[in-house]
């Protein structure tokens, strides 16, 4: 059986040379690697046991362990990660973005334990299932845990668990968080196609395409903090913001703190 780079990956010019799936897997240049629509926002685990993207996930793995910056769906947009942990990696994000150094990375992870690791929380447990996975980001009191190289001006920290098979996988290998910011030059629109940031691609390891995504609202996810102890704040609306304050609200009784600093 051919293996998932070979069958599932589409090749993409780049730097001038074309090689094999299996070539760029081993040498890690820019590649574009094309999900199967099973695996893009659906079960991972397909007949046989045979788990579908593995290679492509291994390959993007690869890339994050060894210090690279990958482009990844997402349930909302297109977004640039790479290991929160990794400071290098952490400026090489805000490099390729031309992104304002005093604007933070979300984290996101691959299960809501996780949380805990690197945040303070002050909410129930359920709350945080109510919300998440989804198009949904929580801000919280940093822990020590984190990289103190990431978001240095700040306490807090925005950690996300996107609904979006492939992405929980990814975090979930890499067995520590991603820092996550959209796909393109700040300040630039959002993007839903991996061909829309394509000026980006020389400066990334990986690309995963997992097609075009979601209603192409381009909205990305809510960001809500939740740092205060019975009270939250919205900080950006998005994808779900109704939805959102109805659980913060209607369920668990937190109050708008919209004066907080």
């Amino acid at each position: 059986m051919k293996s998932v780079c070979s069958i599932a990956a589409e090749l993409i010019k780049s730097r001038g040379a074309h090689s094999s799936a299996a070539e760029m897997c081993k040498e890690l240049k820019t590649k574009v690697l094309r999900l199967l629509p099973s695996t893009s926002n659906g079960p991972i685990i397909q007949q046989g046991g045979h788990t579908a993207g593995a290679e492509i996930l291994t390959c993007t793995v690869k890339a994050l362990k060894e210090g690279h910056v990958v482009a990844v769906p997402t349930d909302t947009i297109y977004g640039l990660a790479c290991l929160a942990q990794n400071s290098e990696a952490v400026r090489k994000i805000y490099d390729i973005k031309g992104r304002n150094g005093q604007k933070p990375l979300a984290i996101c992870v691959g299960e809501i334990q996780d949380i805990y690791k690197y945040c303070k929380v002050k909410v129930k447990e359920e709350l945080l299932g109510d919300l998440l996975p989804g198009p949904v980001t929580l801000v919280f009191e940093r822990s020590e845990a984190l990289n103190a190289d990431l978001n240095p001006f700040t306490s807090l920290v925005g950690v996300r668990i996107p609904d979006h098979a492939f992405m929980r996988r990814l975090c979930q290998m890499c067995g520590e968080p991603l820092a996550l910011t959209s796909a393109n030059i700040s300040s630039h629109t959002s993007t839903v196609e991996v061909h829309e940031f394509q000026e980006l691609w020389p400066n990334l390891a990986v690309v995963v395409d997992g097609g075009p995504i979601g209603d192409q609202s381009r909205l990305g996810s809510t960001v809500v903090d939740l740092s205060v102890l019975n009270k939250y704040r919205i900080i950006r609306p998005g994808c779900a913001f109704s939805s959102t304050v109805d659980v913060l609200e209607r369920k668990y009784g937190l109050s708008e703190d919209s004066g907080q600093e």
